[in-house]
């Protein structure tokens, strides 16, 4: 895969050029994906939604759950899992399993839309709620957006409002079970209002900003915010 040139959409003039696409970033799924977003696959055209949509547009919809991922599926024993949250916060924190299970605890059931065009109703999750932590580390007043970072590597970022929406987590639990491996566990967020490659798997890091910052897929064509319902897949959309 080749370089993206210096003005590449989703990424910022004079921002360094993106790593050598080697080890998880040489990955069969990130070269298709990357030549979808210069193709600009999947788009309808139609980001129109009404009362009774539940399906956006160009989704359709599965019942199993497909994994995704950048090659790797890093294995993180509940015994060395550690979650920091740093950043524009007044009191950063770095939680073990016993700090992070001893949270209040959160159940949502939500729909989640994945750009590679499927979509899953009904989910149940058990976690963190992202407005509860949040209330733990209090952002400063000039906090911004958030930078997910994983075990695997990835990155992704969100604005702080969609953190912290009422509906996303960190969750530990899908379905009353613990996250499995591939689909990201011990812990893993959920932001089920934007497309799923915003809710980053194996979480390690949430670092808050002052300005909002492109992360992996971002960094290669993809849209900095991704509401499904406005068909926010590449860049410029």
């Amino acid at each position: 895969m080749s370089e993206p040139p210096v003005d590449q959409p989703g990424r910022a003039a004079g921002e360094s050029p993106l790593p050598p696409a080697t080890g998880p970033a040489a990955s069969k799924l990130t070269a298709t994906k990357t030549r979808w977003a210069e193709e600009r696959r999947f788009l309808t055209g139609r980001p129109v939604r009404t009362d009774h949509d539940r399906l956006p547009p160009g989704q359709h919809l599965v019942r199993d759950w497909p994994v995704l991922d950048l090659g790797e599926q890093p294995e993180v024993p509940r015994s060395a899992f550690r979650l920091d949250v740093t950043g524009a916060v007044e009191n950063p924190v770095s939680w073990d399993w016993s700090a992070f299970a001893a949270l209040p605890q959160t159940r949502r059931v939500s729909d989640i839309h994945c750009v590679t065009t499927w979509s899953r109703y009904d989910n149940a999750w058990d976690g963190v709620a992202t407005r509860a932590l949040l209330d733990l580390v209090r952002p400063t007043p000039d906090a911004r957006a958030v930078m997910l970072r994983s075990h695997d590597g990835y990155t992704t970022n969100l604005l702080l409002e969609d953190f912290a929406d009422a509906e996303a987590l960190v969750a530990h639990s899908w379905e009353g079970r613990p996250l499995t491996r591939d689909h990201g566990g011990p812990a893993r967020l959920v932001v089920p209002h934007l497309y799923f490659w915003k809710s980053a798997k194996w979480l390690r890091k949430i670092e808050l900003l002052t300005a909002d910052k492109a992360g992996f897929w971002e960094r290669r064509g993809y849209h900095m915010r991704g509401d499904p319902w406005a068909e926010e897949r590449y860049a410029e959309d």
